[in-house]
């Protein structure tokens, strides 16, 4: 009698024990899923939707707020994503809301993700309705992302080859540049020719100067240089003006605040 109430009691204690954990799974699936609460559906139509699953998270502001709830393809070029969200979440998502499909982490499962849209001020946003479709905007592929880093991997080794190609010349005094930098008779050269140079400014310095003393040319420079002088006296003179009608109007403007304080 008494292994048989042993045996009665185990078998209780299993048996509840199974159900607790059924119904705990049962309800965490419903909680995952939006079984038990009010939801509506809101729709999305993708050129690919790029892994993304049934039961994958629907994010808006980085919290989940519901899951996808169904994924067909209408033609070769759209997929109609449909998404089950918490209805106390509608009054949040506008009618400019923006769908998209990123990834949890780097190697995470595919989230939807709903995202205000662009705001003008001068219209008022309404909270999107039950079965309304959501623009959607193209997710950037991981094959676009390796071709592009391919393809700044293959510009450096180009601009690597070429740079010691260079360095080779540079090295082995080929080119103008190593030149430059090795040959001695070169930068000698190179020196005296700016020493000419010099000499050749300092010169015609030197032949202007006489000429502005010269009498065929005297009245040419003087006039320049009355020139130069009245557009120095015109520019102070519009200066002085600008001058004093800041003045008067900062005169006026203080007249004016003390009349009204009368």
């Amino acid at each position: 009698m008494k292994k048989e109430n042993g045996f009665i009691w185990k078998l209780g204690m299993f048996v509840t024990i199974g159900l607790l954990l059924l119904i705990s799974t049962i309800y965490f699936i419903g909680k995952r899923q939006n079984l038990f609460g009010s939801t509506i559906h809101l729709k999305a139509a993708f050129k690919t939707v790029s892994g993304l699953k049934l039961g994958n998270n629907v994010r808006f502001s980085g919290i989940n707020i519901g899951t996808v709830n169904n994924i067909e393809i209408i033609s070769d070029t759209s997929v109609l994503v449909d998404v089950v969200v918490k209805k106390e979440m509608q009054k949040f998502i506008k009618t400019n809301a923006l769908a998209s499909i990123g990834s949890d982490g780097l190697m995470g499962d595919k989230v939807l993700t709903i995202s205000p849209g662009i705001f003008d001020d001068s219209i008022v946003y309404a909270p999107i309705k039950d079965n309304a479709f959501i623009p959607a905007k193209s997710a950037v592929e991981m094959d676009d992302i390796m071709y592009s880093v391919k393809n700044s991997v293959d510009n450096v080794d180009i601009i690597t080859s070429e740079l010691a190609e260079f360095t080779y010349k540079l090295n082995n005094g080929k080119g103008a540049l190593s030149k430059l930098m090795t040959d001695e008779k070169f930068g000698k050269t190179l020196d005296a020719t700016m020493d000419n140079l010099k000499a050749s400014s300092k010169g015609l310095s030197e032949n202007m100067e006489a000429a502005k003393h010269n009498f065929l040319l005297r009245g040419f420079f003087k006039k320049k240089e009355k020139a130069e002088a009245k557009k120095k006296e015109e520019a102070a003179k519009k200066l002085e003006e600008q001058k004093m009608k800041k003045e008067d109007a900062a005169k006026k403007l203080a007249e004016d605040k003390k009349k009204k304080k009368g």
